[in-house]
This record gives C-alpha cells, structure tokens and sequence, in this order.
C-alpha cells in the first residue's frame, strides 16, 4: 500500500491528520502540486487519472481518490481510535457532517482561492481540467462561507464534537478547513464563540 500526497495541501492535511491520530504510518511519496505540478506527469497521470492528492494504492493496483473513501478503508484495517464512528447513528452522522463541510466550507474556501490565486491562473479547478478563474466566485465564495460559520456555530451548541458526543473525523476535516480558511484570511468570526472554544479542544486533541 503507498500513498501518494502533498503535505500542505488541505486534502491531503485531512488524511495526515487522521494517519497522525491513529498512529498510522504508510508507504508515502510526496507529488509536487504546487509549482512543479507533478500531477501531471505521465506517471502519476498513469496511477490517479484524476490528477488530485491523496491518492491510496493497494497492493493489488486499486487506486482509492477520495479522502472520506481512504479513512473508511484504513478504519476497517487499523480499528483502535475510531474516528469515522462506533455506532451506526454515529457513522452515519460522520458522513452527514462531512458532507456538509465539504460541500459548504470548504467549497466556498476553494472558489475564493483557486479564482484569486495568481498561482492558479488557469488552473481555477482540481484535477486535470484547464479553467480560467472567474472572478465573481470569490465573492460567491465569500457568501457561501459566511453563511456556513452559523450553522457550524449552531451546531456546536447542540453536540460536544461536530458528529456527537466524541472526537471524529468530522471534527478533523473541519479543524482542516478552519486552517483553509486563513489561506484566505478568513478566520473563524468572533460572533463564533463556541467554534473557537472547539478549536482549541481539537487542537489540544490533535497535539
């Protein structure tokens, strides 16, 4: 088994910190998707099609894309320190949650900074595309996070950790995107009181 990764890339930082906390070492091989884009070449293109890290590979050639898919699959192998859930009510709230950070805040994040990073000119979307940036999703993107910081908030009034009551992977993705979001200097709003007080418990959990 091999992973294929970017240690600063946000994707990438998601997995790390879930291999971080479960003590999880793996076969790794760092692919340049900054300057160099490394993704593109012709052997990397050849084991991920996609273009995009983290990508997983098996002994047996499979190749697994998509963080949430990495974490379910190396759960099932290393149990101790579950973080995708115990219960089937958590496992399933794991995967709302996350669904839900990925498809708002961290969406939102990525149109801000892929459409205004000079750096990414030409390259406004993941993987093997060429897209122009667009200026208006910055701004689309902006809206789209603001609207996400309440509910997160509302949420974390409601429950100890983002899935329920103990420390998840949900909990590591969205420590993941409040890091993103100071790639765009938007950091958590101080109308978020228990979102900070959460940051600092998982940063303490992280440590």
């Amino acid at each position: 088994m091999k992973l294929y990764t970017f240690d600063v890339a946000p994707n990438a930082r998601r997995l790390q910190l879930f291999l971080n906390y479960k003590g999880i070492e793996l076969d790794t091989q760092q692919i340049d998707i900054g300057p160099a884009q490394e993704q593109h070449g012709e052997e990397y293109a050849a084991i991920n099609p996609l273009r995009t890290v983290p990508a997983l590979q098996l002994d047996d050639g499979t190749v697994i894309n998509e963080v949430i898919a990495q974490a379910a699959y190396l759960e099932a192998l290393y149990p101790e320190k579950p973080l995708m859930g115990s219960s089937d009510l958590e496992k399933a709230m794991v995967l709302n949650w996350d669904h839900l950070l990925l498809m708002s805040g961290f969406a939102g994040i990525r149109d801000m900074f892929r459409n205004k990073a000079k750096g990414f000119a030409g390259r406004a979307s993941t993987g093997s595309l060429s897209l122009v940036q667009i200026p208006e999703l910055i701004e689309l993107g902006g809206l789209v996070l603001d609207d996400f910081w309440p509910r997160i908030e509302t949420r974390l009034c409601e429950s100890s950790w983002v899935a329920g009551d103990n420390f998840t992977f949900a909990d590591i993705d969205l420590y993941c995107l409040v890091e993103f979001a100071g790639w765009v200097k938007r950091g958590i709003p101080e109308e978020c009181p228990t979102l900070k007080a959460w940051h600092e418990r998982a940063t303490a959990e992280l440590s």
